[in-house]
């Protein structure tokens, strides 16, 4: 095996179980090591750290499958931490009964560049990373193994694989292919999820508990949801009582999606909802300009920030349209803001959403911090993991 040893003083992030190990960190490979192929990663006095997933063409040079002495990464080893994930979301009640859930969060669950979501008897798997690449069928029969699922398609077609030198893949790899699009059940209200051409693996899991949130806050609100994708928080807004809901998406087919995941609820107020084709910064800049006002916002805008490099660019976006939203604000009104750029984190979002408050003329305080539901953990030495930030937020 292959030893990949560090410079003085950077093997700290690895003694406090951080898993990425970048480029700068490496002071040199010793061996021949391929894309994926795992090593053994050293300090520069040659003590043992860490075993990893070698990526010669990424920032992050290598991303940590096991801190264990003498670990083996085999096929037993995905199937034994496949499991494990999969059992620590059956140890939370709220979990048991979602027929939509993540069973696999990457580095938060020891499994770099591993994504998998199941809905139904369905899984959809994302590989990212070089490592998780190269153990793509012992991640597949890990999967079967600890679900019983009927089916897999992987929709490895993510941006960042374009970073680890790999191509985009996809494809059903296990049980017979859906012919259409499925349905889940999400807080009383059915959605279809397309997990052939749909973004990301097809929903948004991570905003299940904001989405049941929408609910218990619409009642008799005016409400405009910005970025709607499928519809899923109008949705909700509706079941809770909202008076009207205006959804607003780029994406014609997201928009038929949305319109047909509400024909799937006809104890919902059609009636009530109104969908919008547009940009969504030039639609709320024309309803300021017509008078508009909405005592619910939701903005759920896409990655904005991919990586720090992009958190300047990111944060103007994210400036001009809470501005624009604290705008449209009635007073008193709530609006509930997100962000899913990992360049972006906590902190800063709030100092955006501060100055977007300002900006706009507007007295505002937080009501309550918002995140990603908990199928999505994340691992107390690997705060990237908290990538969905959110803050829902009263303004005067």
């Amino acid at each position: 095996m292959a030893k990949l040893i560090l410079l003085p003083g950077k093997e700290r992030p690895l003694l406090k179980r951080h898993p990425w190990i970048f480029a700068g960190a490496v002071g040199r490979l010793e061996g021949r090591a391929r894309p994926g192929d795992t090593v053994d990663v050293l300090a520069d006095d040659l003590r043992w750290l860490a075993r990893a997933a070698y990526s010669p063409k990424s920032d992050v040079r290598a991303r940590v499958w096991s801190f264990t002495p003498g670990e083996t990464i085999d096929d037993a080893f995905f199937k034994r931490r496949i499991a494990q994930a999969v059992a620590r979301r059956e140890s939370l009640p709220q979990l048991r009964e979602q027929a939509g859930l993540r069973l696999v969060h990457a580095e938060s669950d020891g499994l770099p560049g591993i994504i998998a979501d199941r809905y139904g008897d369905t899984v959809v798997l994302q590989l990212t990373s070089a490592g998780a690449e190269k153990w793509r069928q012992a991640i597949v029969n890990g999967l079967v193994q600890a679900t019983g699922c009927a089916r897999i398609h992987e929709r490895s077609d993510s941006e960042v694989r374009a970073l680890e030198g790999l191509e985009p893949v996809t494809g059903w790899c296990h049980g017979q292919p859906l012919e259409e699009v499925l349905t889940i059940p999400e807080n009383g209200i059915r959605m279809g999820v397309d997990v052939v051409g749909g973004h990301k693996t097809g929903f948004y899991l991570d905003q299940r508990d904001n989405r049941l949130l929408v609910s218990r806050v619409a009642a008799g609100r005016s409400v405009l949801n910005c970025f709607c994708y499928t519809g899923g928080f109008s949705l909700q807004a509706l079941a809770g009582g909202a008076a009207h809901v205006l959804s607003i998406d780029s994406s014609g087919p997201a928009l038929d999606q949305a319109r047909a995941n509400l024909a799937l609820n006809p104890e919902l107020p059609a009636a009530r909802a109104e969908w919008l084709e547009a940009d969504a910064f030039l639609a709320l800049r024309e309803f300021r300009r017509a008078g508009r006002g909405f005592d619910l916002i939701i903005l759920d805008p896409p990655k904005f920030a991919p990586s720090a490099a992009h958190a300047d660019r990111a944060a103007r976006a994210y400036r001009d349209i809470n501005m624009l939203g604290f705008r449209l604000l009635n007073p008193r009104g709530l609006l509930m803001t997100y962000s899913c750029s990992g360049g972006i984190g906590q902190e800063l979002f709030q100092r955006i959403v501060a100055g977007a408050a300002l900006e706009a003329g507007r007295e505002a305080r937080i009501i309550q911090r918002l995140t990603a539901a908990a199928d999505h953990p994340v691992g107390l030495a690997y705060p990237e993991g908290e990538y969905l930030k959110g803050l829902m937020v009263q303004a005067d």
